[in-house]
C-alpha cells in the first residue's frame, strides 16, 4: 500500500514529538536520529503533495526514497524558496545549518550527537519544520 502525503504528515509529527522524549530523557543520540526523521517524513509529504492523488511516487525510482535531506528539497521543488528564506531569516539560516547534516546513519554513531540542538532547530518558531509545514 502506498503511502500518501497525509501519512508522512502524520509520520513527521509523530517522529517530532518521539524525540522530544528522547531530549527530555536526555537521550541525545536517539533524540538526534528521530529528529532528522521527522523532517525527511515532512519533506517526503511535501514530495507526495506534487502527485496525481497524493501518494509517495512508486519506487520506479530511488531519488524519491532518497534519506538525503538536500535532495529530497530538491525533489520537493523548495529549494529555491529556502535559499531565499535563507537570506532573509538568520534563525532559520542557523536552524537549516544544523538540520542539513543529518544523516540516517547517525542511528549507529555512538559518539556525542546533540539531539536537543536538532529537535530545537526543527521546532522553534523559525525551525525547518515549521517551515516545512507551511508548504506540505
Amino acid at each position: 500500500m502506498p503511502l500518501t502525503r497525509r501519512d508522512f504528515q502524520v509520520l513527521a509529527d509523530l517522529r517530532a514529538e518521539e524525540a522530544a522524549v528522547l531530549v527530555q530523557n536526555r537521550k541525545q543520540q536517539g533524540a538526534y536520529y528521530l529528529a532528522g526523521y521527522a523532517v525527511e517524513c515532512a519533506l517526503k509529504a511535501c514530495i507526495a503533495k506534487k502527485t496525481k492523488r497524493h501518494e509517495f511516487p512508486p519506487k520506479k525510482t530511488d531519488r524519491f526514497y532518497s534519506h538525503n535531506l538536500e535532495s529530497l528539497l530538491e525533489e520537493a521543488g523548495l529549494k529555491p524558496q529556502l535559499d531565499k528564506d535563507l537570506k532573509n531569516n538568520a534563525a532559520l539560516a542557523a536552524n537549516w545549518g544544523v538540520v542539513k547534516g543529518w544523516k540516517e546513519t547517525s542511528r549507529y554513531d555512538r559518539s556525542t550527537l546533540n539531539g536537543r540542538d536538532l529537535y530545537t532547530a526543527i521546532t522553534s518558531p523559525d525551525g525547518v519544520l515549521a517551515w516545512i509545514k507551511r508548504r506540505w
